[in-house]
């Protein structure tokens, strides 16, 4: 059903909509990956001023201070604010300029976050290939916030770090392995020429320079 309205009765979630402004400021145009321009105008009649998305060769043709009739428009929320898109079906006419009263007080696109959480965003819509008219009842569907995947919740067993615990344990025992393979190879290695332990080595070469003789001498006596 189509419905004639004034700007400050623009819900979120309504299409068809009809609506008369003139047009007070028509933004730098923006160029999506298909080569499509949109561009973002401030609208007001009498009760609100509005932003309204125009895509491609209408947009060329706005200037500040006309008056235009939109026709089978719909509402959304864009990045926390209330937006009036042309849609596929839309259609832009001008019918006047500059002879109009408006309100730019009462801003019905003022950004509210509120906006977002209770019926989602456009975002998807306007990078559509097929424009934003591919209808505002895909709007809750391409709005809607969707869950993570699995692989994008937690890393691959193989990038998981091990507790700090594990990694303070693992760090140090090359070091204590490290020593004790030092230390080993510093107190036999360096002996290993003789072929003799040190200590028994000592004992021996008492024993026999100092204990031999003696009890020889002993002996002989």
């Amino acid at each position: 059903m189509i419905m004639d309205v004034q700007i400050k009765d623009i819900r979120p979630g309504q299409k068809n909509l009809n609506v008369v402004f003139i047009v007070l400021e028509v933004g730098h145009p923006t160029v999506t990956k298909e080569n499509r321009e949109i561009r973002s105008c401030k609208v007001a009649d009498a009760t609100a001023c509005i932003n309204v998305s125009v895509w491609d060769e209408p947009g060329q043709h706005l200037v500040p201070g006309d008056i235009v009739k939109l026709t089978r428009g719909y509402a959304a929320v864009f990045r926390d604010s209330l937006t009036l898109y042309t849609g596929k079906t839309g259609d832009l006419q001008k019918i006047g300029e500059f002879c109009m009263v408006f309100n730019e007080q009462l801003n019905m696109s003022e950004p509210n976050p509120s906006l977002s959480t209770q019926f989602g965003t456009a975002n998807n819509l306007l990078v559509n290939s097929n424009g934003p008219a591919s209808n505002a009842g895909l709007m809750t569907n391409n709005g809607s916030r969707q869950p993570l995947q699995p692989n994008q919740q937690q890393l691959p067993p193989q990038q998981q770090q091990p507790p700090p615990a594990a990694m303070a344990q693992n760090s140090m025992l090359p070091k204590t392995n490290a020593r004790d393979s030092n230390n080993g190879a510093s107190r036999f290695n360096n002996d290993s020429g003789n072929g003799k332990n040190p200590t028994m080595g000592r004992g021996c070469s008492r024993g026999r320079g100092a204990g031999g003789p003696r009890n020889g001498s002993r002996d002989r006596r």
